[in-house]
């Protein structure tokens, strides 16, 4: 009976100390993943700022410029063929005569 009593308190301790380390076990499983997904968001991260430095660098280096002599080339052959006007005058402009209402203010002359 003393030796029944040893065998089941030896069986007792032992799955107590199996639990405890199926329970650290576990909670070392579940920190490994928690770093594992820290891991994971700080590379995306880097990834994220990688990739915006190389936008910037590529936007640097191809900086648009404006076709100054293309511009000016235009300008001068638009002035070649004679007066301006716009889309709603035409050349000839605003006749300030038919615009007043005849009013003697300071608007309406």
């Amino acid at each position: 009976m003393v030796v029944s009593a040893i065998a089941a308190a030896a069986a007792a301790a032992a799955l107590a100390a199996q639990r405890r380390a199926q329970r650290e076990q576990q909670r070392l499983a579940r920190e490994g993943l928690e770093m594992q997904k820290q891991a994971n968001e700080e590379t995306k991260q880097r990834a994220k700022e990688a990739k915006d430095r190389a936008d910037i660098e590529t936007n640097k280096a191809n900086r648009k410029k404006a076709d100054v002599s293309a511009i000016q080339s235009k300008e001068e052959q638009s002035a070649m063929t004679g007066p301006a006007g716009t889309m709603l005058t035409g050349t000839e402009g605003v006749e300030l005569d038919e615009k007043n209402l005849g009013g003697n203010t300071l608007l309406g002359s």
